[in-house]
């Protein structure tokens, strides 16, 4: 695989990078990677992969954007309210790097669909806002044998783990918890999405180009108000209905 002087010259800091350099640079290339949910965490993670010259990005989301996400989803501009998350993406992302081809679903993925939409990737980001979307994307995941970056939001904290087989999304998350709070209800601090947005496209950069040690298995946990980071390991549970 090639490049062209624009990419050489795009992607110069990749290049001479050790633990990326040319042949990392060529498997950011031929990577397929799907990102569902472009809100506070996808979108600033598909800015990054974008960036890094991914050679196929795929988004879904459903959803249109309102003036009230732009506090923390700096993917989208005023001007954009109501119109498709995905397609005001899509456009941000060509003009950010032409030489990354971007696909567009604008679904909601269910336990229904997430095989089908899932199958054939080489990685999957998940920056969704609710439990039964991570289920569907975890399940989808474990059966086709894709790894799983999964990011998420609290009020002032946020976590980033990668899960490759066992332990699953699952073995985390055994129930949809019955107080799950919302970014709606509870509120939540918008720079901190682009410190998780970003953290999860460099997980997904590490594990394309097998760079370093990606989080798989472990939780990397952050708390914005005490500016402490912590990372645990995630224990594989024996009962889980899904990778066990």
């Amino acid at each position: 695989m090639t490049f062209s002087e624009d990419e050489i010259e795009r992607y110069a800091r990749h290049l001479v990078l050790a633990d990326v350099g040319g042949p990392g640079q060529q498997r950011l290339k031929a990577a397929r990677v799907l990102i569902v949910g472009m809100g506070g965490v996808g979108g600033p993670a598909a800015l990054y992969l974008a960036a890094a010259g991914v050679g196929t990005l795929a988004l879904v989301d459903d959803d249109t954007v309102s003036l009230s996400n732009l506090q923390r989803q700096i993917q989208f501009d005023t001007a954009d309210a109501d119109l498709s998350k995905v397609e005001v993406s899509a456009r941000r992302l060509t003009a950010l790097n032409p030489h990354v081809e971007v696909q567009t679903f604008a679904q909601r993925l269910s336990a229904d669909t997430a095989s089908q939409r899932i199958a054939g990737w080489d990685l999957v980001l998940d920056g969704t806002d609710d439990f039964e979307t991570r289920m569907a994307v975890n399940a989808a995941c474990v059966r086709a044998g894709v790894p799983l970056v999964s990011g998420a939001l609290g009020a002032w904290s946020g976590q980033v783990a990668v899960f490759e087989g066992r332990p699953c999304y699952r073995c985390l998350v055994p129930d949809i918890p019955p107080d799950a709070e919302t970014c709606a209800r509870v509120g939540v601090v918008g720079a901190l999405a682009g410190l998780i947005g970003s953290l999860s496209a460099l997980e997904a950069i590490k594990r394309l180009t097998g760079a370093g040690d990606p989080l798989t298995g472990h939780l990397w946990i952050h708390d914005a108000l005490t500016g402490r980071t912590r990372t645990v390991r995630i224990a594989a549970d024996p009962a889980c209905p899904v990778c066990s």
